[in-house]
Formats: structure tokens, C-alpha cells, sequence
């Protein structure tokens, strides 16, 4: 990407990429009928990556790593390689969340990977569909395979849980949850075992990086909105999580629309935290 305003590109944008060379569209989902819900409409040709098996690697025990950790970045290029995906390549990835599920950690994993060319979707599959992309029915896309893609390590910046738990006690540092409120607060939790937040962390939803349409807010707005939380401290001490470290990258993809790079997300995040007899907090930071 020349410039980080290009992280995010309009559907109607989106038409002028269709069918070019060395373009590939991604679709990425999450949960049990992600393949289902490809399978019954997608854009035509798009790469099919599954959140629960391509975007992670799960353990038995959440406690390490929580529920959705990073798979061995070797293994991850062996993926791409053989879906047929190349360093050269532009992709454009959406989900079917509006951009803000498995299309942001998947765009968070490329760019970990050092892929140069990526932009995901605003507004997601719905408005590929609406803007009159070709959408299709029927099993996934495959491209011609290729070699291994270089990933040796994951090259963006992440925070383990001790680093977390040294972090939420410092005044230089930023621990940012972006889960809904209520979840933050502690008043009900439907995914993991424990309701609470990470003390000293500032809840900022991932929705507030977006309009009431579903589409991300302007940089400019967004540039001011992360600016007047970190102030004056150095945006490398900035962690941010969410339940099991994928609508975290929603926000990294947000501060990286509005020209903000080098936070460090937690990947374990929430569903790992809560897990491993940490300090919680109930209700509203004070």
C-alpha cells in the first residue's frame, strides 16, 4: 500500500480491481458454517479463509493463547502458497461482519507477514453485493497453487499476557478493550467463562470506528479520536484486545485507516486473560 488510507477501500472502488491481473479477492468467515454461508453467495473467484481453521491455530485449553491464537507463521505461508495466494498479488478481503470480523485479521495477518498490497472492504460482502459485484453459489475458488509464501515470523508487534499485565499497571502505557460495553462493564458475558474487564484498561467498542451505517468513520475523524486517547504517549505502548484477538484487529485496521501504526495487539486477549487467575474488574473504570 502507498499510503495507510488505502487499508480500506469503498465497494464501488472495488469494481475498477475486478478481473485484473494479479488481483485476488479473499473471503474470510468465522464460526461453524463459515464454509455454508461462502458456499451460498460469494464474489466470483474469491478465496475461501476460514477464521476457526486457516486464522488460528486452537488449543485444548484457552488459557493459552485464548480462544482464537495465531497459527505457526510458517505453516500460514504454506496456506497461502497453496490456495495460490503470492507476494505480488493485491488482495481485496471482506467477511460477511462488514469488514469488522475475519476480514481484519486476516488483513492484520498479511500485513504480520509483511505483504506489501491488501485492502479489505468496507462495508463487507453486503455491499460487494450491492455495489453489483458477481456473486456465486457453489464450493470455493481454487487458484493455480503455488510455492510456500516467505512468512517466517509474525513482523507487527504483540503483546503476551505478562507484557499485558505490566502494561495496565504503567502510565506510559495504553491497554485499550474494544468489546461492546456491557461487556466490558461486566453485566453479562456470552463467550467466555468469567464477565469483567482487564483493570486499568479503557473501553473503546469497536463500533466506534464506524458509522451508523456500518461503514468506517473519515481518518481524519478516527486520527482524532485515537489521538486524544494515547496522547502523548509513544503508540508502541498502546495494546489493544477484545475477546479472543480478532475484532482487535478491526481497531488496528481503524488507527491504521487514520495513519496511526505500531500499536500491539493482544492475541490471547479476553478469553485468555480471564483464564489464567488475573485481577478483573466490575463496571465502570473509575
Amino acid at each position: 500500500m502507498k499510503d495507510s488510507a488505502t487499508a480500506i477501500i469503498s465497494a464501488d472502488d472495488v469494481k475498477s480491481f475486478f478481473q485484473q491481473p494479479e488481483v485476488v479477492f479473499v473471503d474470510a468467515r468465522g464460526g461453524n458454517d463459515a464454509y455454508d454461508r461462502y458456499q451460498s453467495g460469494h464474489v466470483s473467484g474469491a478465496v475461501f479463509m476460514d477464521l476457526e481453521t486457516d486464522l488460528s491455530k486452537k488449543s485444548a485449553d484457552a488459557a493459552r493463547g485464548g480462544r482464537h491464537p495465531l497459527p505457526d507463521p510458517e505453516a500460514f505461508g504454506h496456506l497461502l502458497g497453496k490456495v495460490g495466494i503470492k507476494p505480488s498479488q493485491h488482495l481485496l478481503v471482506y467477511d460477511d461482519k462488514a469488514g469488522a470480523n475475519a476480514a481484519a485479521r486476516f488483513w492484520w495477518m498479511m500485513k504480520a507477514a509483511r505483504h506489501s498490497s491488501i485492502q479489505v472492504v468496507d462495508g463487507g460482502f453486503a455491499a460487494l453485493s450491492n455495489a453489483g459485484l458477481p456473486i456465486l453459489k457453489g464450493p470455493a475458488a481454487l487458484l493455480p497453487p503455488q510455492s510456500q509464501y516467505p512468512v517466517k515470523s509474525w513482523m507487527l508487534p504483540t503483546a503476551d499476557l505478562e507484557a499485558v499485565a505490566r502494561a495496565r499497571e504503567g502510565t506510559d502505557s495504553l491497554v485499550l478493550d474494544v468489546r461492546e460495553h456491557y461487556r466490558y462493564i461486566g453485566e453479562s458475558e456470552p463467550i467466555d467463562l468469567v464477565a469483567g474487564h482487564i483493570p486499568g484498561a479503557q473501553n473503546v467498542p469497536y463500533s466506534d470506528n464506524l458509522e451508523a451505517d456500518g461503514k468506517f468513520r473519515s481518518p481524519h475523524a478516527l486520527a482524532a479520536q485515537y489521538k486524544a486517547l494515547i496522547g502523548n504517549r509513544d503508540v508502541k505502548k498502546v495494546i489493544v484486545h477484545c475477546g479472543s484477538g480478532v475484532t482487535a484487529c478491526h481497531t488496528l485496521l481503524a488507527m491504521e485507516f487514520a495513519g496511526i501504526s505500531g500499536a500491539n495487539l493482544y492475541v490471547g486477549s479476553w478469553s485468555e486473560w480471564s483464564r489464567n487467575n488475573k485481577p478483573i474488574a466490575i463496571g465502570q473504570k473509575p
